[in-house]
């Protein structure tokens, strides 16, 4: 780990990782991928499994067992976790825990005192994954730290350095955002470029811009997004190479096509002043379901 990347997360050195699995094959990727997340900063993990996530997976999770679900012990599952991950990074400290209780409150509540929390998300079509991706949304929407989801559909994505970059959404008030910073962070400890992205519209009733008028920007809302990704790089550390790029268009479709060259995306979602935990906009729920790569939904403060 360089200098860099110690000094931009050293004040979070003792929180593990959490890591929630429920015994299926893309919960047990998100061990991989976290395994190899905590080797790169230093940290522990957490493996947790809610008792009560049957309600969620019913048979499925059973199936996988071959077993009849009520003979699927959490003993079990959570064993299972503990060797994945120790086959996958020997080195790695980990520890285990049974959570009798729903899978999102659980979870929310491990987030208090985690670095971040990684979950895996089927790729199944229908009730089920609609189900499941509740759990990923709730998790997201109401976290005290960032969260990570990596869906199931995407099985090369649960490997660190697949694609070579970290892509940012850059939001409306980017600068001295935690999705900035952790997106930083994450660029720093790989030793990849940081994509910065945001995406710009025109009003309808506005026409375009003339294309022979010169000394003038393109479009006011374009020269904005520029600006917007400006103010969100100002304190980048040196050495990180950065990449910007403004989109025209909807701000969930511009991610979703960069997704599918990134090793992760960041996005934040903040505090709404008399709502409970995080209210997650269209774009992060988008592209908590149909991103190509890894998705981090990292909370900003109000």
């Amino acid at each position: 780990m360089s200098a860099s990347a110690a000094q931009l997360h050293g004040e979070h050195l003792d929180l593990p990782l959490v890591v929630g699995v429920d015994g299926s094959e893309p919960s047990m990727r998100a061990v991989d991928w976290a395994a190899d997340e905590a080797v790169l900063r230093g940290a522990s993990l957490r493996l947790v499994y809610a008792s009560l996530w049957a309600r969620y997976e019913g048979a499925a999770t059973a199936q996988e067992f071959g077993e009849p679900s009520e003979e699927v012990m959490a003993d079990d599952i959570i064993g299972a976790a503990e060797r994945r991950a120790r086959r996958r990074q020997p080195g790695v400290k980990a520890t285990t825990d049974v959570l009798p209780e729903e899978p999102e409150h659980g979870l929310i509540r491990e987030s208090r005192s985690a670095l971040a929390v990684v979950l895996g998300c089927r790729g199944r079509s229908g009730v089920i994954e609609s189900l499941l991706g509740s759990v990923s949304v709730a998790v997201a929407g109401h976290a005290h730290c960032p969260v990570i989801v990596l869906r199931g559909s995407h099985d090369n994505q649960a490997h660190s350095g697949a694609r070579g970059r970290i892509v940012l959404g850059v939001g409306s008030k980017p600068a001295g955002s935690a999705a900035v910073r952790f997106a930083i962070e994450e660029a720093v400890l790989r030793g990849v470029p940081l994509e910065a992205v945001r995406a710009w519209r025109r009003p309808l009733h506005e026409p375009r811009a003339h294309p022979l008028i010169v000394g003038q920007p393109a479009h006011v809302h374009e020269q904005q997004a520029v600006e917007a990704v400006e103010d969100a790089l100002r304190d980048i550390p040196s050495g990180l190479r950065v990449r910007r790029r403004t989109v025209e268009g909807h701000a969930r479709d511009a991610l979703l096509a960069v997704s599918r060259e990134a090793d992760l995306l960041v996005v934040g979602a903040r505090r709404r002043r008399g709502h409970h935990g995080l209210q997650l906009g269209r774009v992060a729920h988008g592209v908590l379901h149909h991103a190509a790569c890894p998705v981090a939904v990292v909370p900003e403060p109000a």
